[in-house]
This record gives structure tokens, C-alpha cells and sequence, in this order.
């Protein structure tokens, strides 16, 4: 593929090819002319891996940690690595584009693609995608920034009104967009799905044109989110690139009226073709093909890297008694749902197929071994019934695990139908967003999803489907399931599917049960969609023995008092989490609470592993002794906790969030969810610790709080305003027995500001791996204008005001007398305002 004179091709175009440039082909492709040399560009999902151009059966990617985790590295150096890597799975899987990093704030814990984003913190948002931005263009692969802006609920998310007063904007929603493009000029950004104060961001001038390429003077393309171009002339006169996906809705004819009456601004169409043609010399750069194969890269430098991101991003919260690290040679007993289930990342578009996703039972017996494991299951975390597809075999006698999956074109009313297709999957969560056979005559079409289960006790087998079209389920040709008339709304397939139907099946030990689910595409639906709306239709077929959760208590419980040391594996996965819907509250799974407070009473040296995107509530925390948490690490979610259990790598995460108590504590408790169309932004700047410290409310645990196996000092604390450079110097010193690293936290507050603001504010930090014993001056160099700004409303600016301010340099955001927390001060000599970067 190669670079073209843009300015000379663009003076070829007519209108009407300039306009077909303006929107994609397809669900990932753009436009090609060959005749003016402009190639096809690919683009593909992250954020958290390159998931290649198939949701339905899809070529295996590597899986990072979700985007909570990957900030709680507080490791530039290392999310560069990250983004190198993601950068090179780009170029395996043909992508010109990569739809990420996320970076929309977490103003609470509910929000449903919670897992994508960094932080509550603008500051680390934006300095850690600039880092992984740097890496993933290092490798000439476009990254693209999303989503611009106030995109951070699900509910309503396509029109609901972000009310945002203008300092909120600009020091908390703004801010971290604003750094990742001062330090990492990204190639694209993602318009959001919202409006913000009355309009559509995806066609708002104020955002587009005057703050992106105006006042920040950022060059790139602009795109919309998928599905979520509201308009043509508004949408192109704003500065609207590219509407994602293609066939356009927006920009055929109706654009090319436009552009011959005068709908359109002055030059609006060749501003916008010339970024889409830009953006191909950018994309020249990669080497890659247009319509390239796509391919795998697993590597065992991959996995060593994924394994390492994932430990690194895991957080110590609590070691009483020092109970971790556990050891390696005694009988351990490992209970819980997530322990047998790899929560490699949450739900929607984020989701992909991974190379291999490792459970933490599997990590865990990896490195001690099968016979100093016993495992109980305790009680379930699912909200729908868990993928049977690797409880099945396609075969009756138990070979070649999953499922069969056949095609038609006629129904299986119609007697010696033809089949059109046969695939094989481990998986029975299908969706069929871009699935394609040429043999398909209409998009109504037919599929018989099949498998065999092995009953290995007696019991009720529950069975559960839910469907965008229409299925039918039966057990050995007998229906117990149909969801072909009668559908109810769910929040599956991204807001398009039902709600999941179950019926429980006796079963026998011994005997093979044969699971046959017959389904129809998405025009069988008799719903309306309310997400993101796809041809092809999607299924997902559920299943799990009936368990009564009260025995399954007393019997792990009774297990733990056998155990010296019990492991207890709970959390959250991509039902409670994912795209399209937000949680309704903070809570665990059914259960879970109950199997904490009973596993932690019987052995008090059981060590709880945590798994979700956001904060839960913990209502047994003063009961437990040890607790990690482990976010949703990934292919190599299992083995990075158990290096972390076993202490093969000293945790040296830190909380990317702060952990509220109760749900009703959180800033957005109020105002998190649309309401009569709109959503309050009702605690303006105060979001994350900023809310927390200035009501003096307590918390679970702080915003970049994290342990270690090791002990650390903080001394000699040095600061020099100077140059319009604030630098800050510490002498970090590893006191403990064992290497470990430390994140160096700097805050600052003013002493007397013009207006009312937050108690302090994270400004920058710094990650030093120490050796036992060792100590190293750690520096760290922030722009004063960054250090002590805040935004002026009634001058449009920002202004760093004269007078004093305070410097804290912590281990985390609770500053209290300790060995890793020291004050120091500086002066601003006079008042001035700013914009720009």
C-alpha cells in the first residue's frame, strides 16, 4: 500500500467519490478508489486486544488486561511494552486502525464498560494512554482515542444529554483527552455515543473544531462511533471524518445534495476528505496490504507479556498476619466459582476470542501441583447460566469437545433440507454480526447448534438460552425451551437479544444427554433492538447443574477447617459487566457474600481473590485476613495470580480506583442514569477521591493504594519550581527482605484558591523497581501550568493563580503519618491565564 499526494488527489475527486470516502463499506472497512490509488483501511476493535474483523468466529488474539488493570500498573514504561505489542497483534490481524485506548472517566462503580477505561483520575487516564498510544504508534499502527466525550454510562447512552458545567468539562472530562494528545498526538479519535448540554458531540462544532483542532491544535481524523452519526450536513460541517459503519446512513446522496445547495459549510467536504486520505498515508506507513489475511502471533514472548502486565496490575489490598505469600508445598484448598473460570475481560465489544485463557484453578495447580490442590465450588457468581459449549461434545462419545453448528436456508419444517455450512466450536455463544456464506440466499436463514453432554451425577441439569431471532431448545428431540414467539428485552448481543429463558432436565450419571438448539436469524425477532443494531442475529446457549447454594456453603466452609491454607476465588465476569447495560448496584453475585464470611470463619488464613473491573461492596472485609484483587487479567488471568498467591512476583499494583464502602457513598449515586432524557454531572469536579476527601467520607480502600511483600521509605523529598517546570525529587529506599517496586504519588494543593477545589489532585507519578536493600532518587517533572491550574469560567481559561501550594508525595492518595508520605511547599510568583496545551 502506498502514500499518495494528497492535495493533488483530493483536487481529482469529484464530490460524489469524496463523499463516498466519508463512510465505511462495511462493519470495518473504508472505501476504496483505485483509480485515484486510495486503498481499503481496515480498523479493529480494542481496547484491551485486536480482535481482527469477525466477531463470529473469529481468528484468536491476544487478550490484555481490562483498562482498570492496565492503569493500576501506574507503569508508563511498561504500557508502552503493552502497546508495542498490541501494535504488532494489529499488524497480524491486517489492521490499519486500532479502536482504542478508552479513557472515559468513572465518575462511579456502575458503569457497564467500566472495565474499558483507566481510572477516576484524569491525570493517570491520560498520562497511561499516552504511553500506551506511543507504543502502539511506534509500530505505525493508528490508535485511536475514545470516546470523546462524557461517554460514561450505558443507560440510554445513544441519546442521552451529558448536563456537564464547563470547569467539570475541562479539568475532569477534557483533561485526560488533553494530555494523552499533548504527549502522544494520537491519529484518530472516536466520537462519543452522548449528547453534551444539548447536542450531540458526534456534531458539535464547540468540540470538534474549536477545542480538537482549534485551541489543542490536534491533527487527525475524526470518527464516529459505531452506529452513531446522527445527521449529514450538521455531523460533516463540525468536522466529522468518517461515519463507522458502512453502508452509510448518512453521507450517499444526501450528502452530495448537500455539498451542491450550500448545506455545507465552505470546504467542509474537502476538509473532511482530506483527513480520510491523511489518515491512508498514516495507515501506508505499517506496510500492511489492503484486505490482508489475518493471522495469529502467539508467541511465548506474548504470553510472557500478558502474564506480566497481569501480575503488575494486580492489587494487594490487605495481608494480615502476613498470610501471603502462601506456600508452595502445603495442601491448599481452592474454592469458588471464579476459580474455574477465566475472566479474561468483560462483555461486548471489547470482547474477543483469546489464543487460550487460563483459570486461576489451573494457574494454581500449574505451579503446586494437582495433588496439593482440592477444589470446591462454594456457590455460583453467574447472572446467565455459564457457556455449555465446553461442557459438550459434538460427538456421542465424548470426542472432539463442543459444538456442531450447521447452516440452512430453509426451515426445519422443510424435509430434506440442504445444509449450506458445518463449523465446530468449543464455544456456544455465537454472535453473527459478520457472518457470510456466499451459500445464504436471504438474510433469513436457519442453524442447528448441537452437542452431547455426559452427565457425571445425578441431578437437575438447568438449560438457558438467550437469542437475537429466534431458537428452540430440546434434550434428547424433546423441546423444553422456545423463544420463537414469546421474547422477553434482555440486555445481550450489545442491547439486541433477549433475556435469557432456562428449563431444568433430570439427568442420570452415566447416561448422554444430546442438546440440539434450532435457531433463526435476526429477523425472527420479535424485539425491539435498544443497542447497537447487526444483521445476522446472535445466540448463546447456557448450563449448569442445579446446586443448592446453603449445602454448598457448609460443605466448603467444613473443607477450609481441613486446610492450612484455603484460596477463595469470587468477583464479578462480563455478565455483570459489559457494554450495553450498567450494574444496578455494587453488590456480588448471590451468595458470594455469605461463602466469604462462612470460608473466612472456619480458616482464618484464607487468602480471597477478587475479580472484577470496579468496586464491589465487601460487607465481610473485617473478617478476612489476606485479599488481592485481579481485575480481568487476560489470557494469563489464572497464572498471574497465582505468581502473586505464591509469591513469585512481590504485587505492585495500585488502585486505578477508589473503593467506596456502599454504593451510596459514590459521587454519582444520585445523578448515574438518564433521567427524562438527561444525566447530571451533579458532582461537577468532585469525582473519585476528589469526592471522598472533601466530604471526609471513609472508604474500603483509597485511590492508589496498594501493598507489597516488601517494605519501602520515602525521604529526602526536594522541590524546584523553575522554568515553568515543577520538579520533585525523593529518595525511595527498599527496606524489606525481598525486590519489590513502589509508585511514587505526587498531589498538590493550593493554599488559598479563588474558588472552592478539590483537597489535592494527582499531578504525576512514577513506578522504581528496587532490589532488597537498595534505594534510588526518583524525579518527576511536571509542568506547572498542569501542577496548579484550575479552569476559569467567565474568562474561558485556565489560570494557575499566585500564592502557595502544597506538595504530597505518597504511596497513595491517603496522606497520614507513615513511612511513605512526605509534605513539602512551592510559590507561584504571579497570576496568568492559559489555553491550548
Amino acid at each position: 500500500m502506498a502514500s499518495i499526494d494528497v492535495e493533488s488527489v483530493l483536487l481529482k475527486l469529484t464530490d460524489r467519490e469524496k463523499v463516498s470516502l466519508l463512510a465505511g463499506i462495511d462493519f470495518w472497512h473504508t472505501k476504496s478508489l483505485p483509480q485515484h490509488g486510495i486503498p481499503s483501511l481496515r480498523l479493529s476493535d480494542g481496547p484491551n486486544g485486536v480482535r481482527g474483523t469477525k466477531f463470529f468466529n473469529g481468528v484468536p488474539a491476544a487478550c490484555f488486561p481490562c483498562g482498570t488493570a492496565l492503569a493500576s500498573t501506574f507503569d508508563k514504561e511498561l504500557l508502552s511494552t503493552a502497546g508495542r505489542l498490541m501494535g504488532s497483534e494489529a499488524k497480524a490481524k491486517g489492521a490499519h486502525v486500532l479502536l482504542g485506548p478508552t479513557i472515559n472517566m468513572q465518575r462511579g462503580p456502575l458503569g457497564g464498560r467500566g472495565f474499558e477505561s483507566f481510572s477516576e483520575d484524569p491525570v493517570l487516564a491520560g498520562l497511561g494512554a499516552a504511553a500506551l498510544i506511543n507504543g502502539i504508534q511506534e509500530e505505525d499502527i493508528v490508535a485511536t482515542l475514545k470516546h470523546f466525550v462524557c461517554n460514561d454510562q450505558e443507560h440510554e447512552r445513544n441519546k442521552v444529554d451529558s448536563i456537564v458545567t464547563e470547569r467539570a468539562l475541562r479539568e475532569i472530562y477534557l483533561l485526560p483527552f488533553q494530555l494523552a494528545i499533548r504527549d502522544s498526538k494520537p491519529k484518530a479519535i472516536m466520537t462519543s455515543y452522548n449528547k453534551v448540554n444539548g447536542l450531540h458531540v458526534a456534531e458539535n462544532p464547540k468540540f470538534l473544531k474549536d477545542i480538537l483542532r482549534g485551541e489543542w491544535g490536534w491533527k487527525g481524523l475524526i470518527m464516529s462511533d459505531w452506529g452513531r452519526t446522527y445527521s449529514t450536513s450538521e455531523a460533516i460541517n463540525a468536522g466529522l471524518d468518517l461515519e463507522m459503519p458502512g453502508p452509510s446512513r448518512w453521507r450517499g446522496p444526501a450528502a452530495v445534495l448537500a455539498a451542491a445547495t450550500n448545506k455545507l459549510r465552505p470546504r467542509a467536504l474537502d476538509d473532511c476528505t482530506r483527513e480520510v486520505l491523511n489518515l491512508v498515508n498514516e495507515c501506508a506507513k505499517s506496510g500492511i496490504p489492503e484486505n490482508a489475511p489475518e493471522t495469529t502471533r502467539n508467541t511465548p514472548e506474548t504470553a510472557a507479556l500478558l502474564r506480566r502486565l497481569a501480575a503488575e496490575s494486580i492489587v494487594l489490598l490487605k495481608n494480615g498476619g502476613n498470610i501471603l505469600p502462601l506456600e508452595k508445598e502445603k495442601k491448599t484448598l481452592v474454592i469458588g466459582p471464579n476459580a474455574i473460570t477465566s475472566t479474561f475481560c468483560g462483555g461486548g465489544s471489547a470482547a474477543l476470542r483469546p489464543y487460550y485463557a487460563v483459570t486461576p484453578l489451573e494457574g494454581i495447580t500449574s505451579k503446586i501441583g494437582d495433588e496439593n490442590v482440592t477444589f470446591t465450588i462454594g456457590a455460583y457468581s453467574h447472572k446467565e447460566l455459564p457457556d455449555i459449549g465446553p461442557q459438550l461434545s459434538s460427538l456421542p462419545d465424548g470426542s472432539l469437545k463442543g459444538v456442531a453448528f450447521v447452516a440452512y436456508n430453509e426451515s426445519p419444517a422443510v424435509k430434506d433440507r440442504q445444509s449450506v455450512d458445518t463449523l465446530k466450536f468449543e464455544t456456544a455463544s455465537m454472535m453473527f454480526v459478520d457472518y457470510k456464506n456466499p451459500r445464504i440466499t436471504s438474510d433469513l436463514w436457519y442453524a442447528d447448534i448441537e452437542g452431547f453432554l455426559a452427565a457425571d451425577r445425578d441431578g437437575e441439569y438447568e438449560i438457558g438460552v438467550c437469542v437475537y431471532g429466534a431458537a428452540q431448545v430440546f434434550v434428547n428431540n424433546k423441546i423444553v425451551l422456545d423463544l420463537t414467539e414469546i421474547q422477553r428485552q434482555g440486555s445481550a448481543f450489545l442491547g439486541c437479544g433477549s433475556a435469557e429463558e432456562k428449563a431444568l432436565v433430570p439427568m442420570k450419571k452415566g447416561e448422554i444427554y444430546h442438546i440440539r438448539v434450532e435457531f433463526v436469524s435476526a429477523p425472527a425477532s420479535k424485539l425491539s433492538p435498544r443497542g447497537v443494531v447487526f444483521g445476522g442475529g446472535a445466540v448463546r446457549i447456557g448450563g449448569a447443574w442445579k446446586i443448592n447454594p446453603e449445602e454448598e456453603i457448609l460443605k466448603a466452609a467444613a473443607l477450609a477447617k481441613e486446610f492450612d491454607q484455603v484460596i477463595l476465588c469470587i468477583g464479578l465476569n462480563m455478565d455483570w459487566e459489559s457494554e450495553g447495560f450498567d450494574r444496578p448496584d455494587m453488590t456480588l453475585p448471590a451468595y458470594l457474600n455469605k461463602l466469604t464470611t462462612a470460608v473466612a470463619a472456619a480458616n482464618t488464613s484464607t487468602a480471597v481473590v477478587l475479580q472484577s473491573s470496579t468496586p464491589v461492596e465487601m460487607p465481610w472485609l473485617s473478617d478476612v485476613s489476606a485479599l488481592i484483587h485481579a481485575w480481568y487479567g487476560g489470557n494469563e488471568a489464572g497464572n498471574s495470580i497465582a505468581d502473586v498467591l505464591f509469591g513469585d512476583v512481590n504485587p505492585s499494583g495500585k488502585l486505578s480506583l477508589s473503593f467506596p464502602i456502599k454504593n451510596e457513598d459514590n459521587p454519582a449515586f444520585l445523578n448515574f442514569r438518564s433521567e427524562g432524557g438527561r444525566v447530571l454531572y451533579g458532582e461537577d469536579v468532585y469525582i473519585g477521591y476528589r469526592w471522598y476527601e472533601m466530604l471526609k467520607r471513609p472508604v474500603n480502600f483509597p485511590f492508589g493504594h496498594g501493598l507489597s511483600y516488601t517494605t519501602f521509605q520515602f525521604s529526602e523529598l526536594h522541590i524546584e519550581n523553575g522554568d515553568a517546570i515543577l520538579k520533585v525529587s525523593i529518595k525511595v529506599s527498599n527496606t524489606g527482605v525481598v525486590d519489590g517496586a513502589q509508585v511514587v504519588q505526587v498531589y498538590v494543593s493550593q493554599d488559598e484558591p479563588g474558588i472552592r477545589r478539590p483537597v489535592k489532585e494527582l499531578k504525576g507519578f512514577s513506578k522504581v523497581f528496587l532490589k532488597r536493600g537498595e534505594e534510588q532518587v526518583v524525579k518527576i517533572e511536571i509542568p506547572l501550568k498542569y501542577a496548579c491550574s484550575y479552569f476559569d469560567e467567565r474568562m474561558e481559561q485556565w489560570v494557575c493563580e499566585k500564592g502557595g501550594y502544597k506538595v504530597f508525595v505518597s504511596d497513595s492518595s491517603r496522606i497520614e503519618a507513615q513511612s511513605c508520605c512526605l509534605q513539602g511547599a512551592f510559590e507561584v510568583g504571579k497570576t496568568y491565564w492559559w489555553s491550548g496545551l
